[in-house]
């Protein structure tokens, strides 16, 4: 029995809404009954919603490290465009696949047996990153014509105060329609700030005391929403397309609550200047003299604001996590009536979820808040241990090599080797000697199995020695790395000041999860990347036809 696997991806959401990816999965799966193979459950490989343009796939990870350790013989894909978009990619990963012993079998394309069947499979390739690039720009260029001539259809929403009549429902155009009951909301926030002077967090207490429902439904209003919908020039009567644009993504400190551990998008959004903004006609709600007041009031209000210090305000601030609900701790310092009037030299990491204001009025998270003079020292002073004693990481690293380490009886390579040739030399002689008509099929039938059982065997034992040698090197490369790190930093770790300390932490923790009783502290260390990618430093890559790992370790405080 041949060990198969299948591996699917869709690019966009909407598309793994829609479930369009039902349609590959079930080709695949009837061209291995065809084939007279069976599909294990675990061996299925899906990406929903990532895109061809990037390596870094859950499922391809996941896929990638099981064909390294040899459990795959078989691999069922529709088309090489499914394993990638970029041509350097499929061939990237076609070549570590077919490495490992995996067989790749695309529907779309017969099996390369010929230079010229390789040839194929390489335009192919070439084909399919040139469609996409294609694809692309005529979107782009589209919806720029479209936007320019006054087409609704471009923007695909309606802001607050508007429904969306989509293009199918009115005779191919899209168009903006006036909800009344939300725009009357609309107009009273535009009052309250432009004729009562209000704020937007007195506008924001307003709407929840009314009970007034969000766009989405919610019962309670965020402060931005109602800063956008205060903003939006689509309210006068002209709303802007081309407000943001995707770009190069921004690596985040902390995984989003209730995200995925790798991100589907391989691209930021970015604010676009208001001077390149494209403005399409639509029903006002407002006047403009009332829309230009606000921006006024709002102007105002900002100048008299009390100016807010940019940047990070706690050392530990982006690095917390609740370990209870998963939101994130930010720092709140104390207040003059439970300080007694005393100044106080500390705030408190407190959990979001913690704060019922944010949740219409109901707590979502019942963990503790901590003081953060005391957290930040023992933090602190375990990171300086972390690097300041290099045992400890090469304890924690000796036990995963020795975990990794399976017994074998060959005490050495060399000699595992020399068996593997030996065996070889034995069933040339065997198939030799049945050519020869000096052993019956019966008795060449039995020894030719078992010296085949034997060199299967010692070939898996081979790749273990490989493996093993492959892991312990890698385990190296991280303890050196540290120790260099360690190194540099270590002689101005006793009088590193407040932004050099958290300059350290951030680059060593990955994050803190904070629990009802204890606090542990996830640190991070990545070997090398492969220099030879086709986009140079990043992880995704293989290094040395390997998938480089990142390893975390656990520290726990009480």
């Amino acid at each position: 029995m041949k060990n198969v696997a299948i591996y699917a991806r869709v690019s966009s959401e909407q598309q793994a809404e829609a479930g369009t990816i039902k349609s590959q999965i079930e080709a695949l799966r009837n061209q291995i009954i065809m084939d007279g193979h069976i599909l294990q459950p675990e061996m299925n490989f899906i990406d929903e919603g990532f895109s061809g343009a990037t390596l870094v796939r859950p499922a391809l990870e996941k896929l990638r490290d099981i064909a390294y350790s040899g459990n795959i013989d078989l691999l069922y894909i529709l088309s090489p465009d499914r394993l990638s978009r970029k041509y350097a990619y499929q061939v990237l990963l076609i070549e570590e696949f077919q490495k490992h012993g995996v067989e790749l079998i695309f529907l779309q394309h017969e099996k390369a047996k010929t230079p010229e069947g390789n040839l194929l499979l390489q335009m192919q390739g070439m084909i399919a990153e040139y469609e996409r690039a294609k694809i692309l720009e005529r979107s782009r260029c589209g919806k720029l014509h479209a936007a320019r001539q006054g087409s609704i259809n471009v923007l695909g929403g309606a802001p607050y105060g508007y429904r969306y009549i989509t293009a199918t429902e009115n005779t191919g155009n899209a168009q903006y329609e006036i909800d009344l009951s939300e725009a009357k909301i609309v107009k009273l926030m535009f009052e309250w700030i432009g004729r009562d002077r209000l704020t937007i967090r007195a506008i924001k207490r307003k709407l929840d005391s009314m009970k007034v429902p969000t766009k989405k439904e919610k019962i309670f209003w965020d402060r931005s929403v109602i800063w956008g919908i205060l903003q939006n020039p689509a309210y006068i009567g002209k709303a802007a397309f081309g407000k943001t644009k995707s770009g190069k993504p921004i690596p985040s400190l902390r995984r989003i609550r209730g995200g995925k551990e790798i991100s589907a998008r391989n691209y930021s959004i970015y604010k676009v200047p208001k001077d390149e903004w494209i403005f399409i006609p639509v029903p006002p709600i407002i006047s403009l003299k009332l829309y230009q007041t606000v921006q006024e009031q709002l102007e105002e209000n900002r100048k008299r604001n009390r100016q807010r210090k940019r940047g990070a305000s706690h050392l530990l601030q982006g690095l917390l996590v609740c370990k209870e609900c998963g939101y994130a701790y930010y720092g709140k310092p104390v207040s003059n009536k439970s300080s007694k009037g005393k100044k106080r030299n500390y705030v408190y990491y407190r959990c979001i979820g913690s704060d019922a204001y944010r949740f219409g009025g109901q707590r979502v998270c019942s963990n503790k808040q901590v003081r953060s003079d005391f957290l930040e020292k023992a933090v602190w002073d375990d990171v300086y241990e972390f690097l300041t004693v290099p045992e400890r990481i090469e304890n924690e690293f000796g036990l995963r090599l020795s975990g990794k380490t399976k017994h074998s009886k060959w005490d050495s390579n060399d000699r595992l080797q020399k068996e593997i040739r030996k065996t070889k030399r034995g069933i040339n002689k065997l198939i030799d000697a049945y050519t020869d008509e000096l052993l019956d099929k019966e008795e060449f039938s039995a020894r030719i199995k078992k010296l085949k059982d034997r060199l299967e065997s010692l070939t898996a034992e081979l790749k273990n020695f490989e493996d093993e040698a492959a892991y312990e090197k890698d385990l190296h490369i991280i303890i050196g790395r540290m120790k260099e790190f360690a190194k540099k930093v270590i002689e101005n770790m006793d009088n590193a000041d407040w932004h050099k300390k958290r300059k350290i932490m951030r680059s060593v923790v990955k994050c803190i999860e904070i629990n009802t009783k204890e606090v542990h502290i996830v640190y991070r260390v990545n070997p090398s990347p492969f220099q030879n990618a086709p986009e140079r430093g990043h992880l995704q890559h293989c290094w040395k036809g390997r998938k480089p790992r990142t390893f975390e370790y656990l520290s726990q405080l009480r």
